[in-house]
């Protein structure tokens, strides 16, 4: 594909390749250090490899499950110098990922449209302020519009004065409707006329913008499964996807609050940001291992074009390769 200024655009190898330069230069740098030469495998270097994985922030569990496998096959002779590690290392990585990625993109036809009577596919966003959900839906949108799907964006964030008008720039720049409503609006209601519209003009996809809120949050959680219900009496089944956007830079908080995320609101998957600006992109790891949610998308930029399916085998090539 060609850009606007006659130059061929990146692909997903190369979108995603230098979103995790930061992470690269940190993990994959580190471990070719430690396998400088044809090493020895032996406790010493194992050691070295822990310390590199988790200062990653792959996580001590994702660590310790691929330095079993490899113990178990270094106790079956199957492994004899720092290459062969290193080749393991990255299969391991890429079984993690791919266990919990049976649905790397969003397949909106499957349900959507009125010709099959199941109405549009519904979408919520969910995540803490400043993660970026605003711009991933924006982004989100512009994709789904580019592979063929009628897309209507709800705002139902009536608590923040600039939601609404930051979603509605976002739709102007996709060409799409925005439904919404006045400022502290019951965002239940909002969610209610936005997927009756949708099934209405049989659009294919609904994505629903949520308030901000801390997973700590009570009351914020509550609202959010009263917004669950009121979708699923326009539209059985709904909300279809509940994607939860996730500042990479944040590490180890990211997983805490993608845990109580999904237990309390039932998370299908994450929207993962920022990825280009941060060292610790092995947290993408440690939510695939602990959480056993899928990374549906990477955020790699600003422009509206910024947003990437994950590919497990990319993301583990550009890390090490």
């Amino acid at each position: 594909m060609i850009s606007l200024f006659g130059k061929p655009e990146p692909t997903l190898a190369e979108r995603l390749k230098a979103s995790v330069s930061k992470t690269k230069v940190a993990l994959s740098e580190t471990v070719d250090t430690i396998f400088l030469g044809e090493k020895k495998v032996d406790p010493v270097l194992l050691k070295q490899l822990e310390t590199a994985l988790i200062s990653a922030d792959l996580g001590v569990s994702a660590t310790r499950e691929i330095l079993d496998a490899v113990r178990e096959k270094l106790d079956r002779n199957a492994l004899s110098d720092a290459s062969q590690l290193k080749t393991e290392i990255k299969s391991h990585i890429v079984r993690i990922l791919n266990a919990s990625a049976a649905s790397k993109t969003l397949q909106p036809g499957g349900v959507a449209g009125s010709s099959n009577g199941k109405g549009p596919r519904v979408i919520f966003i969910v995540g803490v302020n400043g993660a970026g959900k605003t711009t991933s839906i924006g982004k989100l949108a512009n994709r789904l519009r580019k592979e063929g799907w009628s897309v209507i964006l709800c705002a139902a964030d009536t608590f923040r004065a600039a939601a609404v008008e930051q979603l509605e720039i976002w739709a102007q720049r996709n060409g799409i409707e925005v439904i919404k409503q006045k400022s502290g609006a019951d965002p239940a209601a909002v969610v209610y006329d936005a997927v009756a519209a949708a099934k209405a003009r049989s659009s294919d996809v609904v994505i629903v913008d949520t308030a901000g809120r801390l997973h700590t949050k009570s009351n914020l959680m509550a609202e959010l499964e009263k917004m669950k219900r009121t979708a699923a009496k326009v539209i059985p089944g709904a909300p279809h996807d509940i994607l939860l956007v996730l500042d990479a830079t944040t590490g180890q908080n990211g997983l805490a609050q993608a845990r109580e995320f999904t237990s309390t609101v039932g998370v299908t998957g994450i929207i993962l940001t920022k990825l280009d600006g941060t060292a610790k992109g092995g947290i993408v790891v440690a939510i695939s291992r602990e959480l056993a949610l899928p990374i549906r998308f990477v955020g790699t930029g600003e422009q509206i074009n910024d947003l990437v399916p994950f590919d497990a085998e990319i993301y583990v090539n550009s890390l090490f390769d």
